[in-house]
């Protein structure tokens, strides 16, 4: 069963008539990779709640929160195939019509995780992780899941949840999910319908680099850091490193976990993608 809810009024009386619950924060145009997270949340609890919401608090005044596309028909079949494949399922989307069903009038919280929030993707987009922490953490006041699932692909913004998790000791537990990708590699996102064909199949460039990388790291870091360097002397990355993936320190002398992350531009498109490397 599917049931969409666009108050914050009715989503709070259903949320009383459910016990334990998995919980899907997303901001709708769905793929495949949004699926897996619900595919996962379903497989664990017999309650999903699926959030919808086009967050303005996360678009800077240079991004545009009008552009982003809105389709909830289709997001809304999406759901309703996948949680047909799980018998006795119960999917709630929140989907609020305006954002003050979200933030009440006059409501300023801002939620900020210091450090994580303004180190590399944060410091390109000032104010978007705050962004992103205030409306997860709102959603989670209203929703009160007991695991919350995120797609690895933005996996600054997962540590940043996960940080904030930690530091506000909520009784939650974050899910990070593998990255899904297109046959040739790509990693899904919503970006990529704003691609040509040929812009496409140039974009497979991130996937190839960082594989290249990752390759390098497992037998000589000094190599791989030359690269990298080499690398970025193409002006259309914004940023192409090697982090701890626990602290996502630049510092990974010691590190047995490292996270390759990145950011291609392709065109006006700005696309994410990491990979994830043990040594």
């Amino acid at each position: 069963m599917v049931k969409l809810i666009t108050s914050t009024t009715e989503l709070r009386t259903e949320r009383q008539s459910d016990s334990k619950i998995g919980f899907v924060p997303t901001m709708g145009n769905l793929h495949q990779g949004h699926i897996s997270l619900l595919e996962r949340a379903l497989s664990e609890y017999q309650t999903v709640y699926f959030s919808i919401f086009v967050n303005p608090k996360q678009f800077g005044p240079n991004e545009d929160f009008n552009r982003y596309p809105r389709t909830l028909e289709n997001d809304v079949k999406l759901i309703e195939e996948t949680a047909g494949r799980f018998p006795n399922s119960k999917v709630v989307v929140y989907s609020p019509k305006d954002p003050k069903e979200v933030f009440p009038e006059n409501d300023n919280q801002t939620i900020s995780v210091h450090g994580l929030s303004t180190d590399l993707e944060g410091k390109i987009r000032p104010g978007h992780f705050d962004g992103v922490a205030t409306v997860v953490y709102r959603l989670f006041e209203l929703i009160k899941p007991d695991t919350a699932y995120f797609g690895l692909k933005d996996y600054q913004q997962y540590l940043v949840i996960r940080q904030m998790v930690k530091d506000l000791a909520l009784p939650i537990k974050i899910q990070g999910m593998p990255i899904i990708r297109e046959l040739a590699g790509l990693a899904m996102s919503s970006r990529n319908q704003y691609l040509s064909p040929e812009q496409k199949q140039a974009s497979l460039l991130i996937s190839r680099t960082l594989k290249e990388v990752e390759k390098k790291i497992k037998s000589n870091l000094a190599e791989t850091k030359t690269y990298i360097n080499e690398t970025l002397k193409d002006p259309n990355w914004d940023y192409l490193e090697m982090r701890d993936a626990e602290t996502f320190s630049p510092d990974i002398s010691q590190s047995k976990n490292i996270t390759v992350v990145a950011v291609y531009r392709m065109g006006t498109t700005r696309l994410l993608d990491n990979i994830q490397v043990s040594r």
